[in-house]
């Protein structure tokens, strides 16, 4: 077909329009026929095979404006074991934290309202009771993140002054954040004690003049230091920061708010452990195992808290109406003991592991009746997200034989359709662990497996 055989841009709208949604605007469709149909000329003065007819053409802009119309960001369902799993947006919010961010995000809200007075109020007052009563501590405040929560401690203490750290703690966590970075960012001058392994309290002693501004404890976060290693106790810290008149600022990273023995964890230092060890702020994550959205909380001195708040900096890092609307229904939900039913990563953690084996049981089942080759089977699921590295849980999934095209093709497919589904390949098979995956989603997984091996 020649150049000139091609329909115009006009002629393939009205081809085209006929099969679609009529919400698809007209300059939309018109830049997106456009678009194709400049592809098609490419390839025919580039002599690329490609058909041409009228069938075939609108059978790609069809498909272009299905890839323009999807959305970037869209539900995963995660397979994998991992439960805080970061790169699939760590874990699924609680139904009272999705409720209660749609009720303030339909309407107008009391952000910074005194309802009461009828007057000028503070975003921070929704929050900090529930944390002060949760954790211990005298003051609490809300940003961005963690690693946003640690920038405002720093910059507003310990700018031009020193902040004495473990050389054991000056660790990169993920995305190459690195607190040293961070430290010098800030312009605290970073003072190392001990060794990469042993740190004790004189240490700290050793280290401290008139130009320190904090002692500083960093969670090791994702590793963990075996052997012959000695970390200070944070008490013994808090005891070398009173005698100095230097304040203790505890980071947690993930931080936690229930004992994760319970689960048989390794205990993971909670937040209420820190505040009654005497730390003075303590900063951890609101979106790892605490279960809400992406925050970072910052509790401990009101003297300390408050000049945080008033810091100019903590205006670019505060959170929007529906970040607090769901942090304040997790939070509510550990105060009245409901984290394990209602929160989404406790669930998946504290779920049993005989209920796991009788689910995979029965979906393994399911998928055989259908001719899908799947067998259940014992695997071990990680917490994730940074906390408790190298401590696994005991699970029980699925496995599914890929058959003839391959566990890289068949999990392509699988990661590419909608929902997407990701989990984790052994031994040329794929495994499907069920803590990770909410009940009610084992019907699309069922029915994506059933498409996919077509």
């Amino acid at each position: 077909m020649a150049f000139r055989d091609l329909p115009s841009v006009d002629r393939l709208i009205q081809a085209v329009r006929p099969q679609l949604d009529s919400s698809i605007g007209h300059a939309l469709l018109r830049e997106t026929v456009r678009s194709e149909l400049m592809a098609t000329r490419a390839a025919l003065s580039s002599a690329v095979p490609i058909d041409v007819s009228l069938d075939a053409l609108i059978a790609r802009v069809h498909a272009r404006l299905r890839h323009e119309l999807t959305p970037s960001l869209r539900p995963v369902i995660n397979a994998t074991g991992v439960i805080i799993q970061t790169n699939l947006g760590r874990a699924p919010l609680s139904v009272a934290a999705i409720r209660a961010m749609a009720r303030v995000g339909a309407s107008y809200a009391n952000l910074e309202y005194d309802l009461e007075r009828g007057q000028r109020g503070s975003r921070s007052e929704h929050l900090e009771g529930l944390l002060t009563r949760l954790s211990g501590g005298e003051a609490a405040l809300a940003v961005n993140n963690n690693a946003a929560a640690i920038y405002l401690a720093l910059i507003t203490l310990a700018a031009g002054r020193e902040v004495v750290i473990a050389r054991g703690q000056a660790v990169e966590i993920g995305g190459g954040f690195r607190i040293p970075d961070l430290l010098r960012q800030s312009g605290a001058t970073l003072v190392e004690v001990g060794t990469t392994n042993r740190t004790y309290a004189y240490d700290y002693a050793g280290a401290l003049n008139a130009r320190s501004a904090l002692l500083l404890r960093v969670h090791s976060s994702n590793f963990r230091l075996v052997g012959f290693v000695h970390e200070t106790p944070l008490e013994e810290m808090v005891a070398v920061g009173r005698e100095h008149g230097v304040p203790i600022l505890d980071d947690l990273g993930s931080g936690t708010l229930i004992a994760t023995s319970q689960f048989g964890l390794a205990p993971e230092p909670t937040v209420q452990e820190s505040i009654r060890a005497g730390a003075d702020l303590v900063t951890f994550s609101g979106d790892k195992l605490l279960g809400g959205p992406q925050a970072g909380l910052i509790v401990g001195r009101r003297t300390l808290v408050e000049q945080l708040r008033r810091h100019p900096l903590a205006r670019a890092l505060r959170v929007d109406k529906s970040t607090i609307a769901a942090l304040e229904a997790t939070l509510t939900s550990y105060l009245h003991g409901r984290a394990t039913e209602e929160i989404p990563v406790w669930r998946m953690i504290a779920a049993p592991q005989d209920r796991l084996r009788e689910r995979a049981v029965a979906l393994a089942m399911q998928l055989s009746s259908l001719g899908l080759p799947a067998e259940p089977c014992p695997c071990q699921s990680t917490v994730g997200g940074g906390s408790l590295p190298g401590e696994t849980l005991a699970s029980f999934g699925v496995r599914v034989s890929p058959g003839s095209q391959g566990a890289d093709a068949l999990a392509a497919e699988l990661r590419r359709g909608t929902p997407a589904i990701v989990m984790r390949i052994n031994e040329g098979q794929l495994l499907f662990d069920l803590r990770t995956v909410d009940p009610e989603e084992e019907a699309v997984v069922i029915k994506r497996l059933r498409e996919a091996y077509q």
